[in-house]
């Protein structure tokens, strides 16, 4: 417990520095969010008026003390183009993204970890050779390229899958899941490349471990052996899928884009583009604090796999 409360502690100045760098990244970009909000057709007076009424006025210390105030108390801001609460926004768009990112991470996890394994333990084998070879090529081609692939393919050749849009599971469980199938798959399969190659170099290394040559002699059968080494290669494994889970976080901007999904990536990019600062500055902190949240849970799962660790 101890341990536990000490890791949450530390992500404080984590997130604390990832405040700080958000806000100073978006007030240093270029682009006047006033200006923009104003028209092409508005005086200086106007665009300084709505300067004042956002606050961009106030000196920049003054600015993020009263911004990270208002994030303490669970206010985000309001978006500048669309006048709505950001938190408001970014509950809207989550259903979707949520719903990428766990069947993506589900999908990558359940291939990529039996196909490591098998790699490793026919380690040199044709199969080795093609599972590794599979890895390489769909860890080497852009995210947003396989996604253009499987659309031309699946969707405009073979008909069997919507080109774009979202459906949510109210409408029904077929239709949700026909949406989410190539976005997840596009998404999944250099997610589950980068596992797949870790996943066979932590088994090799473990399979070449002198507790599992002795196993061999005793005549354990195959699947505890792989069972007993598997339990021993952990540790890696799960840091890979707390690392691939953060790729997640930018690859989903790419896919929903791509496949016209209303998530948190197409708000993204929306918000950049109209240069709505409170939208970017939520979406970037939600991120990060997930991202932080994951390393969290990561650090914690060594004490599950090895009660050695963090002692």
């Amino acid at each position: 417990m101890l341990y536990v409360l000490r890791r949450l502690i530390a992500t404080i100045p984590v997130m604390v520095v990832v405040a700080v760098f958000v806000f100073l990244l978006t007030h240093m970009s270029p682009g006047d969010p006033a200006a923009v909000l104003a028209g092409d057709n508005a005086t200086v007076e106007d665009v300084e008026k709505i300067r004042a009424s956002m606050g961009l006025d106030k000196p920049l210390v003054e600015q993020f003390l009263i911004w990270s105030g208002n994030i303490l108390t669970g206010d985000l801001g309001t978006s500048t183009s669309t006048n709505l609460p950001v938190s408001k926004l970014i509950y809207q768009r989550m259903g979707p993204t949520l719903s990428i990112a766990l069947f993506t991470i589900l999908f990558a996890v359940l291939l990529a970890v039996p196909l490591g394994v098998a790699a490793a333990w026919k380690a040199g084998s044709l199969t080795d050779r093609l599972i590794m070879l599979a890895s390489v090529m769909a860890f080497s081609i852009p995210v947003f390229l396989i996604g253009y692939g499987l659309v031309y393919v699946l969707s405009i050749k073979m008909g069997w899958f919507p080109v774009q849009g979202y459906k949510p599971l109210s409408s029904g469980v077929a239709l949700y899941f026909k949406h989410l199938l190539l976005p997840c798959l596009s998404l999944g399969l250099v997610y589950m490349a980068l596992l797949t190659r870790m996943t066979r170099a932590t088994m090799l290394e473990a399979l070449g471990e002198d507790y599992i040559r002795t196993a061999k002699a005793k005549g354990l059968g195959t699947r505890l052996v792989i069972w007993h080494a598997l339990k021993n290669a952990a540790n890696p494994i799960v840091t890979t899928i707390g690392v691939g889970i953060a790729m997640l976080i930018g690859g989903v901007v790419v896919t929903e884009t791509v496949f016209a999904i209303p998530g948190l990536g197409r708000l993204t990019v929306d918000a950049v583009l109209r240069h709505d600062y409170p939208v970017i500055q939520g979406v970037l902190l939600i991120a990060s604090a997930v991202y932080v949240l994951i390393n969290l849970v990561v650090d914690l799962s060594y004490r599950i796999f090895d009660p050695r660790m963090g002692r």
